[in-house]
């Protein structure tokens, strides 16, 4: 169930290809949906707490410098986006969507906004500008429900990693050379810390895990792996 409700997300989202046919390559096609792939799903996750942010940052504004502890405490997560803009908000500016992304891509906090820029998206953003194709791919994303309680974290990463191997085949490359399964991944960050379950158990520790080929961070991901301990890691 879950490999088909994955190959059905992946399938739709690949379907943007579409509309790029003919402005893009196809080795090129993974510079516009793997981006907005991640930001769609930062979009999902922060949606059931984006008015409660957006009330908090106007109250903390001229306050304090650094916000960030008290916004993520109430996302959740360890970003957050203060953009009064939505991903569904967008379509409402069909003339200005272009200006009306890059505010709400600026909206999100430090490392949420660093990870979108190392897909280097803007110069994408003012390409399907000149090519009156941001406002449909825009849209076409807009329709892809990747809440976490509809794509699960495990999910998403097999989606994402669907994705890349797609994008492989039409650049000629190996898929496997991007891919590793979750499983796998699983199991070499519990080899990793297999010394550390006392330390990993209590509240506030916090662990620097070095992944030297981090690819799409699954390390990473499935290194937050106990409730009580947080993981970070640099590539």
């Amino acid at each position: 169930m879950a490999e088909a409700r994955i190959n059905n997300h992946a399938a739709f989202i690949w379907s943007v290809a579409d509309l790029l046919r003919g402005d893009y390559k196809q080795s090129e096609y993974g510079k516009v949906i793997l981006p907005l792939t991640v930001i769609r799903r930062l979009d999902c996750v922060l949606e059931p707490t984006k008015d409660a942010v957006l009330e908090k940052s106007a109250q903390l504004s001229g306050r304090i410098e650094n916000v960030a502890a008290p916004l993520e405490a109430i996302t959740g997560q360890q970003f957050y986006n203060t953009s009064k803009l939505s991903f569904s908000k967008l379509l409402g500016d069909p003339t200005n969507i272009a200006d009306s992304l890059n505010l709400y891509i600026g909206g999100f906090s430090p490392a949420a906004k660093d990870v979108i820029d190392k897909f280097d998206f803007g110069v994408q953003v003012e390409r399907l500008r000149k090519a009156n194709l941001l406002y449909q791919v825009v849209g076409k994303f807009v329709e892809i429900d990747l809440h976490p309680e509809v794509v699960s974290n495990i999910e998403m990463g097999y989606l994402y990693e669907e994705l890349i191997r797609r994008f492989s085949e039409l650049s000629n490359e190996t898929a496997g050379e991007h891919f590793t399964p979750r499983e796998v991944i699983r199991l070499m960050v519990n080899l990793l810390f297999i010394n550390d379950e006392d330390a990993l158990t209590k509240p506030g520790i916090v662990k620097t895990l070095c992944d030297p080929a981090c690819g799409t961070g699954g390390m990473l991901a499935n290194s937050t792996r106990k409730p009580n301990s947080k993981c970070s890691g640099r590539s």
